[in-house]
C-alpha cells in the first residue's frame, strides 16, 4: 500500500489453493523480493472463502510448501465471514479495476491483463497483472497425516483465522 501499487494474477483454469499459492509465489519472485529484499515475513490479509479459505487444510498444506520453498514466513490474517468489506483492497483496487473493465466484452486473457494494467487513480495507483496459464486440479485432498504433522501454527488469538507457515528451519514465536 505504501508504494501505491497492486498486482493481479489472472488464472486460465480454476481458483484453487494451488493457484492462490502460485499467485503469491509469482508476486514474491517478481515484486516482493525487489521491494523487500531483507524481508523474513509476509503478511497476507485475506477474505475467508474460496481457494484460500481459512477452513481448508489443503490451503494450509500448499502454503506451508510455499513457505519452505521461498524460505520466508507467511503470516495469514483472514477477515472473519461477512467482513470482507473491511479489507482495504476492496476499496483501493477493485472498484477501479471494475471501472477499467466496464462495458468491455472480454475476449481473451491478454485483453483482460491489458485493461487491468491501465487501471489508475487520481493518487497514481499503478497496477500490474500476470496471466498464470496452468491447469489446476480440483478436488485435491490434504495428505492423510497433514493435520497431525502440520507445521502451520495457529495463533493463540483467533487461530481459526490467524496463522503462520514458517520455513522448515525457522523457529517462529506465535503471537
Amino acid at each position: 500500500m505504501g508504494y501505491n501499487q497492486a498486482h493481479v494474477s489472472i488464472g486460465t483454469s480454476r481458483d484453487t489453493s494451488e493457484f492462490s499459492c502460485d499467485s503469491l509465489r509469482h508476486w514474491w519472485e517478481n515484486y516482493g523480493k525487489v521491494y523487500y529484499p531483507n524481508a523474513r515475513s509476509i503478511l497476507m490479509l485475506m477474505d475467508g472463502g474460496g481457494s484460500n479459505s481459512s477452513r481448508h487444510y489443503i490451503f494450509k498444506q500448499d502454503l506451508q510448501a510455499l513457505a519452505d520453498e521461498i524460505d520466508v514466513e507467511i503470516r495469514i490474517a483472514h477477515f472473519p465471514p461477512y467482513t470482507s468489506k473491511w479489507n482495504p483492497i476492496e476499496h483501493r483496487l477493485f472498484p477501479h479495476i471494475t471501472r477499467s473493465l466496464q462495458g468491455i466484452i472480454l475476449t481473451s486473457h491478454s485483453l483482460m491483463k491489458e485493461l487491468i494494467e491501465k487501471t489508475t487513480t487520481k493518487s497514481g495507483l499503478k497496477v500490474t497483472a500476470s496471466i498464470i496459464n496452468k491447469v489446476y486440479e480440483t478436488g485435491r485432498k490434504v495428505a492423510k497425516d497433514f493435520k497431525k504433522t502440520m507445521r502451520v501454527k495457529l495463533d493463540k488469538h483467533l487461530g481459526q483465522w490467524n496463522y503462520v507457515a514458517s520455513p522448515i528451519e525457522a523457529n517462529i514465536e506465535v503471537v
